[in-house]
């Protein structure tokens, strides 16, 4: 843990900036973000990006605050009008890619590049191998087709010396503006290819599959300074106080990387995109205040899932698919077969790369492997499947026994895959080169006595940082993006961080996470809902009641019939007649963003609204499974058919029976959404709130999280004046804003000198209760599992004590306890499943 040079921010306010919700947009939210008790503003990326990009992810220009968001201008502005009203600024950074736009020119290092190839001054910049084929070019996979059939939509420019295809163009060669087409395309750096090649041709670095982005090489020490100067002296001046990273696990080096932009920011409060998974712990060396908090997210949604009904929600998961157990009848057969795919087949140029690495340095070892090209390439692809974690980091000499230890189980599995144990031997080759060691040798000193050339020091080290951030992005790709889509047993359980085969997680788990955090992260983000979750936090809620009800949507579905089904038609080749699984999918999808009261409409959206949103969100999710459809081979046919299901069952007069079930089930949502929030807002670290969840957010996956915010303003001073809440979205917005202004009062309660103690309740219903202390004046209390206890039989006679002392007072209905005394649950959660008490 670094701790930041100047104060952490009491909570966070995920906006994101796009042109319909510019700078200018931002100011003027400013004064009810200011209200609602936030003290910092969180801005998605402000640099140039590509024009009309609602995300600011792709990247054109690090010295330039995009245009359409209102340029630096406006970026100050925003800044100072968020300074009077007592908040600062938190920019998230893309240090790991830009885009490669539509046309090249918008990115103007690249083009230098495109144009002067190798001896561009800014070909440092780019993670590019220019000896991966292709004679020396850069492949650019734009083309809509194989090459001779494109030809008659190229146009030469001669004048202005560029090469056009339809909206794209791209810098001539000098000296080649005369040569016939043929062989001018043949003589530039580039080379210009059907986009299908991608897969297996590229040579260059790219943002996981996607070969719009092109890697940077921020561990070169001028592309650093010249890709962070603009972001570094907005730092300086005072407009930004704190950065969020954008995916490090890209990086070559994350923990050089942090070091140097410590230094450069002078230690202002910074916290990663870094998913963790499982027991996995942040390096302890970086330089940083944390996690953005998906760690924190799965362990608060984690509380709210029953573990004996998620098991059996499972197994009526089972009767209604019954799936393949690779294709999500078991979760771990899902994830590897998963992984297979994409370190064959989406991931082949970048295992490619390992393989003519790995091949020289075996050729250059004392005592050479003689390992054919296979042996190496299987070897690879055995060890990457294997791996747990997103990847290993080399450099790091901190992690150096963990992930020998780790590399060494995988290793151990990947050798079995051989038929030949001499041939086997190449997967010690790669296990080595993966953790940084020369070949043969434990200690990495060289081997035999002799001092490795600069030529193998280099292929040693490249290894190693491919190796790694290959591993990203297979876990990314394959977990992420695959398998959460083939094992929708439990959706709110396939989330950025999450296990859905492990749902569940205890009070004491949590706990012990909380302990660890206060401990050695205290001033880490926290977050429940993003612009990349696939599910809002509230939708999770919602959909997390299903495992303590599991025989009720089993029922839900029974109810309908063979109508539950959607029926694909026998012209989709290969679909076969039906797909239960996306149906499952489907119907849980609909349930989470409120169901068909109607036939048309979303508990709590707008008329028309359900269907629009819940189509899109089942066709991406089906298209990311791959298994029936998938995005480079779309099957029309088969789509048609699930568009109209979503729209004449979940969404349509088939729904009624998900509009009875959320009625009943009611409560028992309302517990969860209040509960998972208090716990975000009060648990150790820094909350980070994304737009528009302070008050009920059921947002699915992208883009349809990422519409611009709206604000309540008007809601807020209702209930500052005393108005009761109205419904579940206006009692979660009087609690947020109750924890936040608290938070803000009083951050020595919550900071890195506070505390962190659990509450234990007493008595037969202990468990569906989670208390904690913090700083020994705030005390948080709220229900799980609220179903469950209801059916067996409600709190009885089980009671918590607060801390002595007090009194304590309760914060959203001014009550008053004593501390020290056991006090009824069924007393001190009267009004409410959650109850937050300070004694001020």
């Amino acid at each position: 843990m670094t701790q930041p040079s100047s104060p952490s921010p009491t909570a966070t306010y995920r906006l994101q900036l796009q042109p319909d919700f510019p700078f200018a947009a931002a100011e003027r939210a400013v004064p009810h973000l200011a209200e609602l008790g936030v003290s910092h503003l969180h801005l998605s990326p402000v640099l140039e990006s590509v024009p009309g990009s609602t995300h600011g992810y792709d990247v054109v220009d690090h010295t330039a605050v995009r245009a359409e968001l209102g340029g630096e201008r406006g970026l100050r502005q925003l800044a100072a009008t968020a300074r009077a009203h007592g908040l600062g600024l938190v920019v998230d950074l893309v240090p790991n890619h830009m885009a490669v736009p539509q046309p090249a020119g918008l990115n103007g290092p690249l083009w230098d590049v495109l144009r002067h190839g190798p001896a561009s001054p800014y070909a440092r910049w780019f993670d590019i191998d220019w000896d991966g084929g292709h004679d020396g070019r850069l492949l650019l996979p734009v083309l809509g087709g194989p090459l001779g059939d494109e030809l008659p939509h190229f146009v030469v420019a001669a004048g202005d010396g560029v090469l056009r295809y339809h909206d794209h163009a791209f810098p001539l060669r000098p000296g080649t503006e005369e040569l016939p087409l043929p062989r001018l395309l043949a003589s530039q750096w580039y080379r210009l290819a059907w986009w299908r090649l991608a897969r297996s041709e590229l040579n260059y670095r790219r943002f996981f599959t996607i070969s719009e982005l092109i890697g940077v090489r921020v561990e070169d020490p001028e592309v650093f300074d010249a890709t962070h100067r603009t972001v570094l002296r907005l730092v300086r001046d005072g407009v930004i106080d704190g950065l969020r990273i954008d995916h490090p696990d890209g990086l070559v080096d994350p923990g050089g990387y942090l070091a140097r932009l410590h230094e450069g920011t002078g230690g202002r409060w910074t916290v990663v995109e870094k998913i963790l998974t499982g027991d996995e712990r942040l390096p302890a060396s970086w330089a940083c205040a944390g996690t953005t908090g998906y760690d924190a997210l799965r362990h608060i949604d984690g509380l709210f899932v029953c573990p004996q009904g998620s098991g059996r929600l499972f197994s009526h998961y089972r009767d209604f698919v019954t799936p393949l157990a690779d294709e999500g009848g078991d979760w771990e057969e899902t994830v590897r077969r998963a992984a297979y795919e994409v370190v064959t087949h989406d991931l082949a140029a970048e295992v490619e790369r390992l393989v003519r690495t790995a091949a020289r340095i075996s050729g250059r070892a004392p005592r050479p492997g003689d390992h054919a090209p296979w042996a190496l390439r299987q070897a690879l692809r055995e060890l990457l499947v294997r791996l747990p974690v997103y990847r290993p980091y080399a450099a790091d000499t901190t992690r150096a026994a963990t992930d020998a230890a780790m590399l060494g189980r995988a290793a151990t599995g990947a050798r079995g895959a051989f038929r030949v144990p001499e041939e086997a031997r190449a997967v010690d080759l790669i296990h080595d080169l993966a953790l940084g060691r020369c070949p043969d040798e434990p200690d990495g000193d060289g081997g035999h006595g002799d001092t490795p050339d600069a030529a193998d020091r280099a292929d040693r080290a490249d290894f190693a940082a491919r190796f790694a951030q290959t591993a990203s992005a297979l876990h990314a790709k394959s977990v992420e993006d695959t398998a959460f889509y083939r094992y929708p047993v439990l959706l709110s359980a396939c989330e950025v961080g999450g296990d859905p085969g492990e749902p569940a997680l205890g009070p004491d788990a949590f706990h012990a996470y909380c302990a660890r955090v206060q401990r050695d992260w205290p001033t880490t983000g926290t977050v429940l809902s993003t612009h990349d979750t696939k599910r809002s936090a509230d939708v999770r809620a919602r959909i997390a009641v299903l495992s303590e009800c599991p025989d009720r949507w089993r029922d839900v579905l029974g109810s309908m019939a063979e109508a539950a089904v959607c029926g694909v038609g026998s012209g989709v080749d290969g679909a076969g007649p039906a797909d239960p699984m996306v149906s499952w999918l489907a119907w849980q999808t609909a349930f989470g963003l409120g169901a068909p009261a109607d036939g048309h409409t979303a508990v709590g959206a707008p008329p028309g609204d359900s269907w629009g949103r819940v189509a899109p969100a089942v066709l991406k999710a089906a298209r990311e499974a791959g298994l029936r459809t998938s995005w480079t081979e779309p099957r029309a046919d088969y789509e048609e058919a699930v568009t109209e299901f979503v729209h004449s069952g979940p969404c349509g007069p088939l729904g009624a029976p998900l509009a009875a079930l959320d009625a009943e089930l009611a409560p028992f949502v309302r517990a969860n959404v209040l509960g998972a929030a208090l716990l975000h807002l009060t648990m150790p670290g820094v909350p980070d709130l994304y737009q528009g969840s302070e008050r009920l957010h059921t947002a699915l996956v992208d883009p349809d999280n990422r519409a611009p915010a709206r604000f309540r303003p008007e809601l807020l001073a209702e209930l500052d004046g005393g108005a009761a809440p109205l419904d579940l979205s206006a009692e979660k917005l009087r609690l947020t804003a109750t924890a936040l202004r608290l938070r803000r009062r009083r951050p020595e309660w919550f900071g890195a000198a506070a505390s962190y103690e659990p509450v234990r309740a007493e008595g037969p219903a202990a468990d569906h209760c989670v208390a904690f202390c913090r700083g020994g004046r705030v005390v948080t209390v709220l229900t799980r599992l609220s179903l469950r206890l209801v059916e067996t039989g409600g709190w009885w006679d089980t009671g918590l004590r607060l801390p002595p002392g007090g009194p304590w007072r309760e914060l959203l209905t001014g009550r008053e306890v004593s501390g020290g005394a056991l006090v009824g649950l069924s007393e001190l959660l009267a009004d409410a499943p959650v109850a937050l008490f300070a004694a001020e």
